[in-house]
């Protein structure tokens, strides 16, 4: 059986799960009581473009996700209308759950929203769309709405959150990632091989690949001296090997000092 089939399956499971362990409806959680956003309005770069923020606050023992949420998560996904928004992402962090491992954050979390706006006021609309997850999960979609003015000072709290985002690989000293890509039955399999000392902990490697059809499997890493080694499959939808560019790839090593992305990775 395809591993993409088995990760659907998995996943399958995971929600039959997490409906059979929820209270009955009478009981489900108040969102009111467990999630609140808001948008900070930031301020406006001399470039034009504008430095907003989503705050997420959440109810004590609630968590929600990273962009790459793990197995069963739920990645945040904005939607905004009248400019053209890109998210950043600080640091999350590795919860294991029931055997599971999922990435993301609890109690809060500032997502830097980066927006092309111009001159003058711009009002814009949209929604984020998360899962929040205790006992139960649960899917949220929460409106923004609001006119983003010019000027304004550099709010001290979406200051931090850029700051906190992971270390690009010149940024940590690190050498270039290279990979060896093979064919498998039913996709790829990558191995790559990172210059990087300990990040802290036991580390988790991450691999990304902008097609979201594309099934990644929970990457595998050891430590080879100074280098970190992390293997991880690729299945596409119809499970069979395909032309894989090593340029696309995105590799996150998350340890309990630091976090490093490495941006694609040259032949090994």
């Amino acid at each position: 059986m395809p591993r993409s089939m088995i990760a659907f399956r998995t996943l399958l499971l995971l929600a039959i799960g997490l409906v059979a362990a929820a209270p009955a409806p009478a009981q489900t959680p108040d969102l009111d009581d467990v999630v609140e956003v808001r948008l900070l309005p930031g301020w406006r770069r001399a470039d034009g473009s504008h430095m907003a923020a989503i705050e997420i606050r959440l109810a004590p023992g609630w968590k929600t996700y990273w962009r790459s949420p793990g197995e069963g998560g739920i990645p945040p996904v904005l939607s905004i209308s009248g400019a053209e928004a890109r998210m950043h992402w600080p640091r999350p962090e590795v919860f294991l759950s029931a055997g599971l491992r999922t990435i993301g954050y609890h109690d809060d979390v500032i997502f830097p929203i980066e927006l092309d706006l111009g001159a003058g006021a711009h009002p814009i609309e949209g929604r984020i769309d998360i899962g929040v997850c205790q006992d139960v999960c649960l899917p949220v979609s929460l409106p923004i709405s609001a006119t983003l003015q010019d000027g304004g000072s550099p709010d001290p709290r979406i200051v931090a959150a850029l700051a906190d985002q992971p270390l690009s690989a010149d940024e940590a000293s690190a050498g270039a990632a290279t990979c060896t890509i093979r064919p498998i039955s039913d996709g790829m399999s990558v191995e790559a091989r990172l210059p990087l000392p300990s990040t802290g902990g036991e580390e988790t490697v991450v691999f990304e690949h902008p097609d979201p059809s594309i099934w990644i499997s929970g990457a595998t890493s050891s430590r080879d001296g100074g280098w970190l080694v992390a293997r991880a499959d690729l299945v596409p939808a119809d499970a069979s090997p395909f032309a894989l560019n090593r340029s696309d790839l995105r590799i996150t090593v998350l340890g309990t000092h630091d976090a490093v992305e490495f941006r694609g990775c040259t032949a090994g």
